[in-house]
C-alpha cells in the first residue's frame, strides 16, 4: 500500500519540479539570481489609440484593429474604452463579452484598457460624479480581463486654488476609483498628460499617497516636456504599472525621436516586468506606421526577452 501511495504522489510532484527548471540553471533556480534571462519578462502591446483618427472616422472597426494585431508579432493590445460601442456609456455584457472573445481568438492578451475622466472640479458632486463614471469603467476593465485601466487627473490647474490643494482632493477621489479596482482586481493607473501633471515629482506625489499594490503609472514616455525626459521617465520608473511607448520625445524644449535603445535600459533597470504598449501618433496609415515602429522596439527589447 505504501509503495503505490509514492508512486502516486511521484505522479503528482515529479514533472512539477521538472517544469520550474525548464530555461533556468541550478543557480538561477536556487539563488533567483535577479541577472538571469528570467528577471524580466516584456511583452509587446499596441495601444488602439494608434488608430484614433480611423476609428474616431469609422474608417476602421476595434474588431479589425484586434484583428490587425493578431497578424502583427506581439502579444498584447490596449483596447482604449473610446472605441468601444457606446462609449462613454458602458456597452452590454455580450458586446464587452464578444470583444474578450475576439482578443483571445487573434492569439493576445489584453494589457490594459483607458477612459477619459477630469477630477478638477472644485465642487466635490462633480469630482463624485467622475468616481461613479470610473467605476463603472472598472466593472468593463474586470469583465474584459485587462489587468490595469487608465485614468487622468485633471486638464489644467482651476482657477484660485494651488497645485497641491487641487492635488489632495484629486487623491481623494483616486482613493475610491483604487479601492473599488481592488474588489475587482483592477488596476488603477494614472497617465502623465503633460497637463495637471507635468513632472515625476508630481507624479510621484500621488503615488506615495495612494495603496500601492493597486495604484501606479502609466508612463507616457512622450509627455515628460517640462524637463529633461529621459531623467524623468528613469525616477518614475519604478512606480510603471504600465507604459506608453512613443516615438517622440521632448529634450531641453526640443521634440526629438525616442532613442529606444536609451529607454528600454531605463526600463530594463526598474523593477517592471510585463506589458510594453506602444502607440504611434504620426500623420498617415497606422497599417503602415506601426510595423517599423514595432520591429524598432522588438529589437532593442531582445536583449531583456
Amino acid at each position: 500500500m505504501n509503495q503505490r501511495r509514492n508512486f502516486l504522489q511521484s505522479l503528482f510532484f515529479v514533472p512539477a519540479i521538472a517544469k520550474s527548471n525548464i530555461g533556468a540553471s541550478k543557480s538561477q533556480v536556487v539563488a533567483g539570481d535577479s541577472k538571469s534571462s528570467l528577471s524580466h519578462r516584456f511583452k509587446i502591446s499596441l495601444n488602439a489609440y494608434s488608430f484614433n483618427a480611423p476609428l474616431t472616422k469609422k474608417e476602421i472597426t476595434i474588431e479589425e484593429v484586434i484583428d490587425f494585431c493578431g497578424n502583427l508579432n506581439i502579444d498584447a493590445i490596449d483596447i482604449t474604452g473610446y472605441y468601444l460601442q457606446n462609449y462613454p456609456q458602458v456597452p452590454s455584457d455580450e458586446y464587452i463579452y464578444s470583444i474578450k472573445n475576439r482578443v483571445h481568438k487573434a492569439g493576445l492578451s489584453i494589457s490594459g484598457t483607458g477612459i477619459r475622466n477630469d477630477f478638477g472640479s472644485p465642487n466635490p458632486t462633480d469630482r463624485q460624479t467622475e468616481v461613479a463614471f470610473i467605476k463603472k469603467w472598472i466593472e468593463v476593465a474586470a469583465k474584459l480581463g485587462a489587468p490595469v485601466i487608465r485614468i487622468y487627473s485633471t486638464k489644467k490647474l482651476p482657477d484660485g486654488y494651488d497645485w497641491k490643494q487641487v492635488a489632495d482632493w484629486i487623491i481623494e477621489s483616486f482613493d475610491q476609483c483604487v479601492q473599488y479596482g481592488k474588489k475587482l482586481g483592477v488596476i488603477i493607473a494614472m497617465q502623465n498628460h503633460n497637463d495637471f501633471i507635468l513632472t515625476a515629482e508630481q507624479a510621484i506625489y500621488f503615488v506615495d499617497r495612494l495603496d500601492k499594490q493597486w495604484f501606479g503609472l502609466v508612463v507616457d514616455t512622450g509627455n515628460f516636456q517640462t524637463k529633461e525626459g529621459y531623467s524623468e521617465i528613469e525616477l518614475v520608473a519604478p512606480y510603471a504599472v504600465n507604459w506608453q511607448i512613443k516615438e517622440l520625445i521632448t529634450i531641453d524644449g526640443k521634440v526629438q525621436p525616442m532613442d529606444l535603445k536609451k529607454l528600454v535600459k531605463i526600463i530594463a533597470a526598474s523593477p517592471y516586468k510585463g506589458y510594453l504598449p506602444t502607440e504611434t501618433l504620426n500623420p498617415g496609415d497606422p497599417k503602415v506606421i506601426i510595423p517599423p515602429f514595432l520591429k524598432k522596439v522588438s529589437d532593442q527589447l531582445k536583449p531583456y526577452m
